[in-house]
């Protein structure tokens, strides 16, 4: 069975063993986010996975290699405690010591290509360049991430020089560069969507923003409020020190200026957007999102992904019929 539709990790809340499970369970591929998880936790939710479906899924990782940051000066600029700030590798060793003994079908790795890279099971790594592509060698399938995409940018390293590419049009230069699968990822929410990157060359569909409002989800009430609006997105570091899509809000466009600085900038902003989330202030906490947010839609992940692989293949069937004529 080719599980077309690939639920993106989301680090943070949304991602949780109910959807993963409820995406397999239907014929998709579920994925957890081990980022910002430790290691135990990480544990316990293959754990909680493996309870709720005996279908594949996968699990994402970071792989980050950047050096340590100095924040202080930002912190109190900011109106925070710089003392929250501090440098993890998010407990890199220890989850890949969790993975080998539960591998789960596929693990994935984002921010990075781990050296040496670990074949516990399938392999995918994230892209948003061609010449990130080229050099990931070794990987099983590359995640092609085009700029469209909600939450932190795949890059492997943040900089303010870059190219922004969409996901079409990164997946047309990676397709000609390397010869492995690709799975699309970057503005796909619908069938439509699904099946222009499956014609364009891609093996699977990734979504995330899509799945937020879903009820497995573990998306808070304001977040979710915001997602079904048409909210403007915009890219920041203001929450993390790591470029990362997002619908915009206070926080976001008062700090456009915000440095390069993760994970240190993530602790920083930590207790902030936890306690704007528990009083429900969607204007101080993170709201990553693509910029197809707003065809995000309510109830049952399992029915979404069977409604998402109806319209693909109703899509892809109207353009055959177009060509035909």
């Amino acid at each position: 069975m080719t599980r077309v539709v690939v639920q993106a990790p989301m680090s943070g809340g949304p991602s949780t063993p109910a959807l993963a499970a409820a995406v397999s369970n239907a014929g998709g591929l579920g994925f957890l986010a081990a980022g910002y998880r430790t290691a135990e936790q990480l544990a316990s939710d293959l754990a909680e996975t493996r309870r709720l479906t005996d279908q594949p899924f996968g699990v994402n990782v970071f792989a980050h290699r950047s050096a340590p940051v100095d924040v202080s000066a930002v912190a109190e600029a900011w109106g925070l405690d710089p003392k929250q700030a501090r440098w993890t590798d998010d407990e890199y060793d220890d989850k890949l010591a969790v993975l080998e003994a539960d591998p789960p079908a596929v693990v994935s790795f984002t921010f990075g290509l781990p050296h040496p890279l670990p074949h516990l099971t399938e392999t995918w790594v994230t892209v948003t360049t061609v010449d990130e592509a080229r050099r990931a060698t070794g990987a099983d399938a590359l995640v092609v991430q085009g700029s469209e995409a909600g939450g932190h940018r795949g890059t492997w390293v943040d900089a303010d020089e870059r190219e922004d590419i969409g996901t079409l049009a990164l997946l047309a230069l990676v397709r000609a560069a390397v010869d492995v699968p690709l799975v699309a990822a970057g503005g796909i929410a619908d069938g439509a969507g699904i099946a222009s990157v499956l014609a364009a060359g891609a093996s699977r569909a990734m979504l995330g923003s899509a799945f937020l409002l879903t009820d497995e989800a573990g998306t808070v009430p304001a977040y979710r409020s915001r997602l079904a609006e048409e909210g403007r997105t915009g890219l920041t570091r203001a929450f993390s020190g790591r470029l990362a899509r997002g619908i915009e809000n206070d926080w976001q466009r008062k700090h456009p200026g915000a440095p390069i600085a993760y994970p240190e900038l993530h602790y920083v902003t930590s207790a902030m957007r936890a306690q704007a989330r528990a009083d429900g202030d969607a204007e101080r906490f993170n709201l990553w999102a693509g910029q197809a947010h707003s065809l995000a839609r309510t109830g049952p992940a399992g029915e979404l992904v069977r409604l998402l692989l109806e319209e693909a293949d109703e899509a892809l069937e109207l353009a055959r019929r177009r060509l035909d004529r």
